[in-house]
Order: structure tokens, then C-alpha cells, then sequence
């Protein structure tokens, strides 16, 4: 294994877990970082399995509030309807991705002219939506209707063209449907856990026999140096957010969209 590959999937770990839960796309960075640094994975299967450690992350952070989830499902109707929402939200992208996988994986993972562009129209629609003030109805995460969590879930649907950005689709339709900032930041973290699991679990399995021992050292590098990234972006999130709104996101996407355009331009 050469250690130009290893320092590579530690950058790209790095840059998974620092962008996997802000509303700028982890896929498209990773994958735009990856074109440009020669990074190539079996089957595309790195970019995806290293998610693992930003889940990790969140249960950590999120493990007594979880617990104490679980142990209210049988008294509790919040906690019931908090948990039925999670899975209602989850469920188109579970469909979707599941019928969409091999369009997903072998067109528009391998087109980095869309990831640019997808970069440069959602920090376009986060500036908007930062500057728009929504009538706010829903201020707590864990209330969510039924209704609402599956168009949201819907929302989430449309990250799977690169450089949408899921959390950005999950938070932007939230507030679109009423939902208070930090609140719709709050539920797109619950909702990455099945979504990110479920695409793990798949991911994993549609790659069962291409994988080998070989590149086990590439994804635990990627996946530990995730896991530490989102740890730090996780427990900071929910108060830049209430403090600076998602403008600075929307920046940062027309920045890396258009550099990533002029980078493609000038070197292919």
C-alpha cells in the first residue's frame, strides 16, 4: 500500500467527517477532492463505507438522549412518534437508493461537471433560504407530523445526485415546511443514522465480492479520521447555526463549485 494512497484516504476521511452533517455535500467534496488528488476506490466503495465513522459519531453524541428514546418507546407518545417519523423520512431515499444504485454509483458518481454545478445551485438556495423568513411552526425535532417527516424524507431523495448535499435537502426542506433552524438541523442529524446505516449495510453488500483484504487498510483509515471530524462538527453544529444561520454554507458551496468548474476546465 503506498503511503500516497494512505495520506489520501486520511484527507478524505477527514474532509468526510467535517462536511457529512453541514449542508455542503460530504460526497461531492470527497469526490471532487478525489478526482483532483488521483484517488481512486474499489468500486467506489471508500467514499461511502467511511460514512460508518460519521455514524458513529452521532450515536456517541447522541447516545443518552437515544437511550432514553428507547427506553420512553413504551409509555411515551412523543417518543413513539419521534421514532415512527425517523423511519417514515427514511424511507423514500431506502426505495430510491435501492432501485437507483448502479445510475447512482456508475454515472453520476463518475461525473464531476454535475457535482460542480449541484455545488453552485444549492449554495444558491441556501442563501435564499437563509434571507427568507419562514413562518415557524414546528420548534422541536422530536414532534414532527408524520406528513411531515415523509416530505422531508422526500427532500432527502434528491441527495442522491452528488453535490446536493443530504443534510442541506433534509434541513432546507424542513424549513421550507415551517420548521425552526436549529430544530430542522437537529432532525437531519436522527435521520443520517438510518440513511447512512442503510447505505453502509448496501453499499457493503453490492461490493462483497470486489472488496479484499487489500483495501481494508484504506477504509479504517478514512473511517477513523471520520469519526473524529464529526465528533468536533456535531457538537458545534446546532449552535453556529442558531447563531449564523446557513449562509456561510452557501458561500462555501459557490466557492468550491466554482473552483472545482475552473479546475475542471483547465486540467480535466
Amino acid at each position: 500500500m503506498e503511503n500516497q494512497t494512505i495520506i489520501g484516504a486520511l484527507l478524505l476521511g477527514l474532509l468526510e467527517g467535517l462536511t457529512e452533517f453541514i449542508p455542503v455535500s460530504s460526497t461531492g467534496h470527497i469526490l471532487l477532492a478525489g478526482h483532483f488528488l488521483g484517488f481512486e476506490s474499489t468500486g467506489k466503495a471508500f467514499e461511502v463505507l467511511i460514512q460508518l465513522g460519521a455514524i458513529l459519531a452521532i450515536l456517541s453524541v447522541y447516545f443518552g438522549r437515544l437511550w432514553r428514546v428507547a427506553l420512553d418507546l413504551p409509555s411515551s407518545p412523543r417518543a413513539r412518534n419521534f421514532v415512527l417519523g425517523i423511519l417514515i423520512a427514511f424511507l423514500p431515499a431506502a426505495v430510491i437508493g435501492a432501485l437507483a444504485h448502479s445510475f447512482i454509483k456508475e454515472v453520476l458518481f463518475e461525473t464531476p461537471m454535475v457535482i460542480c454545478v449541484m455545488l453552485i445551485l444549492g449554495g444558491i438556495i441556501l442563501l435564499w433560504v437563509d434571507r427568507t423568513e419562514f413562518e415557524v411552526r414546528h420548534h422541536d425535532a422530536m414532534e414532527l407530523t408524520p406528513s411531515i417527516c415523509f416530505r422531508i424524507g422526500l427532500f432527502q431523495c434528491l441527495a442522491m445526485i452528488p453535490g446536493t448535499s443530504r443534510s442541506g435537502a433534509t434541513i432546507v426542506g424542513a424549513l421550507l415546511m415551517g420548521v425552526e433552524k436549529r430544530a430542522a438541523a437537529e432532525f437531519s442529524f436522527f435521520l443520517a443514522m438510518p440513511t447512512m446505516a442503510g447505505a453502509f449495510a448496501y453499499d457493503l453488500f453490492k461490493n462483497r465480492d470486489i472488496l479484499s483484504a487489500a483495501d481494508l487498510p484504506i477504509i479504517v483509515t478514512g473511517f477513523i479520521a471520520a469519526f473524529f471530524a464529526a465528533i468536533v462538527v456535531v457538537r458545534s453544529l446546532l449552535d453556529f447555526v442558531s447563531k449564523r444561520g446557513y449562509a456561510p454554507f452557501g458561500w462555501w458551496r459557490l466557492i468550491i463549485g466554482t473552483a472545482g468548474l475552473i479546475g475542471l476546465l483547465v486540467w480535466g
